[in-house]
């Protein structure tokens, strides 16, 4: 039964192997970066696990901005109580278990929770290979991102929430 839960500080260790095994090694998140964002941000860092085993995280910082700013990557501060734009740094389940629902599920998770707390919108980057991935859970394709993470070129997704 999959069950999907806030980040918990001795899950560093698996969180950064799945991070690595998703991601390039200019792309993927660092221990130090994990670390940061699990004392800083637990509120919206969630990871979905099945008798134990870590499948897959979710986590980023709410922000002010619609979109997303390489510094982020970096530099996070705690999310406010309710409002601004609850932001994707990271979404990434294990090979093993890759195809299987689970970053369905923990995208949703994070919505729900998003939705609990009055934000405006969920947004995030990705690559061109996975907009339709986004597009079909409601996310709007709004073109490439200034974002220079990585040396990749990245897509601009959001998704509104409230309407205004």
């Amino acid at each position: 039964m999959l069950k999907i839960r806030n980040v918990k500080m001795s899950d560093l260790p698996e969180l950064v192997a799945i991070e690595h095994r998703c991601f390039t090694k200019e792309e993927a998140a660092t221990k130090e970066a994990f670390e940061k964002r699990i004392q800083i941000i637990p509120d919206s860092f969630f990871v979905a696990e099945e008798d134990g085993v870590i499948m897959g995280l979710v986590n980023g910082p709410v922000i002010e901005t619609a979109f997303i700013t390489d510094d982020l990557f970096s530099d996070i501060k705690e999310n406010p109580a309710s409002g601004g734009h609850q932001s994707v740094l990271g979404l990434a389940v294990s090979p093993y278990f890759q195809r299987q629902g689970v970053a369905s599920a923990l995208l949703s998770h994070l919505e729900k929770k998003a939705r609990e707390n009055n934000r405006e919108t969920i947004t995030l980057t990705c690559k061109e290979n996975l907009i339709g991935f986004y597009e079909n859970h409601g996310y709007l394709n709004n073109g490439v991102s200034s974002s220079a993470h990585g040396g990749v070129t990245w897509y601009n997704m959001s998704k509104t929430l409230h309407s205004m």
